[in-house]
């Protein structure tokens, strides 16, 4: 039996795309894959008994060694601050290639705590910065300082001790360019720098609470143990600046989801599905029903998504175990098809994200297809001619062709480049200053506009022709014709509109990270757990695959 990919036009909804879970392609469970054979070494531990100071951790293989290095600072209570206004953090951290020197340290150290105000030099790789969730770090230094273990239940309604506030890469204030690192086998994968620097960050902040409360209270102090390490994971604050990423990069956008869809095909193709397969994927749908009660928000948007997606894994729970022929052949198949007839978004989606967990001979060969050299297909086709732009538009963008771009609510916001952090912003074009400044991220708009533009045009011109009196839509003509040959490519809706909901964005990228507990904290920034329940880095030569769906509890 022969399945089709699902239909951009469907699964590009921003409503489907904001309905993403974490599955076997998430870039943090890859880069732990990746490196499980590398050697782990702390290889300086300097903070004083308040915890202060600097720390570096490496991971190594044959002659190939990246080094975290951290600095963590003393900082007032009314300093820490999750904003991008933010200006002192209480740890700042870069990946460093190779080994850092004293000279090196002694340079990072001026630098890396300035993080966007420094500069860092081509040796260093990535760049971060976290702040303490106060409470919870307090309570475990607290516990631990008096010879007991923290609180489960305090633990496991925020998950982690730290969470970073941004993560930085590819030549940003100085880092090392992508060229440089490229051909690197090991890092093939989307984003696999960032998820190290994030990993070993997350075993920093296990030593230093073990570090504190030991100087604390020397003959009393006890380490934290093992377990509980292992479903802490480490936070994250995203706002804005992360949602234009999936529009500015849209043959890498493309080849994420291709690998999702083509994974979610291959699957359903199985005829016969082995019962320790289906053994696999049902401990996993009871484990996630278990650990979603850990997802705490206080968002009514989000709440509402938690209980739907409780409320689908119940459903699907007793249609699994009363009323399924799990003999039947193209089982995942059926499971689909009943998924997408009886759940919302949300349970689907995390439907297909447990479909994935028994097979790794279909996910594995797909990671390395998730990379993009955009550079390849940045050139428009000149040569090609009006009639066939405009049926490249009809067949690609036919949802966005609908959107009536004359209605104000169409056009209700704009995006800008903040000047104080030169990152991305959202604004009411109708109640804020600035419109004059929006940034190209309306392909929608500017589809639809190239679309009525063409129509004045003679099918035979050519496309040259046309930009040489329209050059101000030169972006979206090269969208089309990359969409033409990457039908993932493009957001089928409309980013500018008042229904808009911008966590969608944010969400989207950060399923393929692997993050989960999403607490939206607004519809423009939300909190984010990566790495709980994840393998300790001593461990990771022997761990199991589906350690995601760990629970603290």
């Amino acid at each position: 039996m022969k399945v089709q990919l699902r239909e951009p036009k469907s699964v590009m909804k921003l409503s489907k795309l904001g309905s993403f879970h974490q599955t076997k392609l998430s870039f943090l469970r890859s880069f732990l894959n990746e490196f499980k054979d590398w050697k782990y070494k702390r290889d300086l531990f300097d903070l004083d008994e308040y915890g202060y100071g600097r720390a570096v951790y490496s991971f190594q293989k044959k002659k190939r060694i990246y080094s975290l290095v951290c600095f963590a600072n003393k900082i007032n209570d009314d300093e820490r601050s999750d904003r991008v206004i933010a200006t002192k953090w209480d740890a700042a951290f870069t990946l460093h290639d190779g080994i850092p020197t004293k000279l090196d340290l002694d340079r990072l150290s001026e630098n890396v705590p300035k993080q966007e105000v420094g500069r860092v030099s081509y040796k260093e790789l990535t760049l971060s910065r976290a702040n303490k969730s106060l409470r919870i770090f307090e309570h475990v230094v607290e516990s631990l300082s008096n010879g007991v273990q923290p609180d489960k239940n305090i633990l496991s309604k925020v998950g982690y001790l730290y969470r970073t506030t941004a993560v930085y890469g590819s030549g940003k204030f100085g880092l090392a360019d992508r060229f440089r690192i490229k051909n690197r086998k090991e890092i093939n994968g989307p984003f696999r720098l960032e998820m190290m620097l994030v990993y070993l960050v997350r075993q920093f902040t296990f030593d230093q609470v073990n570090h504190i409360a030991k100087n604390k209270n020397p003959k009393k102090a006890v380490e934290l143990d093992p377990d509980i390490c292992r479903n802490l994971g480490i936070g994250n604050s995203t706002g804005l600046g992360m949602a234009p990423f999936i529009i500015n990069h849209p043959t890498l956008l493309n080849n994420w989801i291709l690998a999702k869809e083509t994974v979610l095909k291959k699957i359903r193709e199985i005829k016969n599905v082995d019962p320790k397969e289906l053994e696999l994927f049902r401990n996993c749908l009871i484990k996630s029903q278990k650990n979603i009660e850990n997802w705490k928000t206080e968002s009514e948007f989000q709440i509402k998504k938690i209980n739907e997606l409780k409320i689908d894994l119940e459903k699907f729970s007793k249609h699994l175990n009363n009323q399924l022929d799990i003999n039947k052949e193209y089982l995942f198949n059926d499971i689909y098809i009943w998924a997408e007839n009886n759940l919302t978004d949300e349970g689907v989606e995390y439907i297909v994200s447990l479909m994935m967990e028994p097979y790794d001979n279909i996910v594995k060969p797909m990671i390395n297809e998730m990379s993009s050299d955009e550079d390849e297909y940045f050139e428009i086709p000149t040569s090609r001619t009006i009639q066939e732009l405009r049926n490249i538009l009809e067949n690609n963008y036919s949802e966005i062709l609908k959107i009536d771009f004359s209605d104000k609510e169409s056009n209700q916001n704009f995006w800008f480049i903040s000047k104080n952090k030169e990152e991305p912003r959202l604004a009411d074009r109708y109640l804020q200053k600035g419109s004059e400044l929006e940034q190209p991220l309306a392909i929608a708009r500017d589809i639809k506009r190239l679309y009525q533009k063409i129509s004045n045009e003679k099918n035979s011109s050519s496309v040259g022709n046309f930009l040489i009196k329209n050059s101000e839509l030169r972006h979206v003509v090269r969208r089309a014709f990359i969409v033409e040959k990457f039908p993932y490519a493009e957001i089928q809706d409309n980013t500018i509109g008042s229904k808009l909901i911008p966590i969608d964005m944010l969400r989207l990228k950060l399923s393929f990270f692997g993050a989960n507990k999403f607490d939206p904290r607004s519809d423009k920034w939300l909190r984010i757990c990566m790495f709980q329940g994840a393998p300790l880095p001593n461990e990771l030569n022997s761990f199991s695959e589906q350690w995601i769906y760990n629970s603290l509890n």
